[in-house]
């Protein structure tokens, strides 16, 4: 799946490379992913440049991009993660706070929503968040799944949603 490229109206989704260091280095150390998602010990640009080669380089992973069309801004990613724990992908999203409220992150999950439905990649698509993470809860109903039950992994517990396709 990590050949996925595609456009909404602003945006365009691309899988992440190496050429988005920068980006990854700013977004993984942002208060939004330290808080949510968890610290993944990107502290210079070389330790971005590792974690990017480590996730292109696992076949259970997928990051995609997603960039403003008019000026190939980054703002956020959009990915599908296939964890030991859930029988299918996990969907997940993030974006820089500049970027939030403006309905970027739903346009990009959306969109590979319509693309993991069109190309049966899955039959079920899950996300997990923290249960106190509102805006994520938020966009993941809207973007159609429902509540399952809480799980936990890594001494966290973890609202597991999915919607079947």
């Amino acid at each position: 799946m990590h050949h996925l490229k595609f456009e909404t109206e602003r945006l365009i989704i691309e899988p992440m490379t190496k050429e988005d260091t920068d980006f990854i280095y700013q977004l993984v150390n942002t208060e939004g992913w330290l808080k949510n998602i968890g610290d993944r010990k990107v502290n210079t640009k070389e330790d971005a440049t590792a974690y990017i080669k480590k996730i292109v380089n696992n076949s259970n992973y997928t990051y995609l991009v997603f960039k403003q069309k008019e000026n190939q801004q980054p703002l956020g990613l959009v990915t599908l993660i296939k964890r030991d724990y859930l029988e299918d992908y996990d969907i997940g999203f993030a974006i820089l706070p500049e970027f939030e409220k403006k309905g970027f992150a739903y346009e990009a999950s959306k969109k590979l929503m319509e693309i993991i439905e069109t190309e049966n990649i899955c039959t079920k698509v899950f996300a997990i968040t923290l249960p106190e993470n509102t805006p994520s809860i938020l966009l993941i109903k809207k973007l159609g799944l429902t509540y399952v039950n809480e799980i936990h992994e890594d001494n966290e517990t973890l609202s597991v949603y999915q919607k079947v396709f």
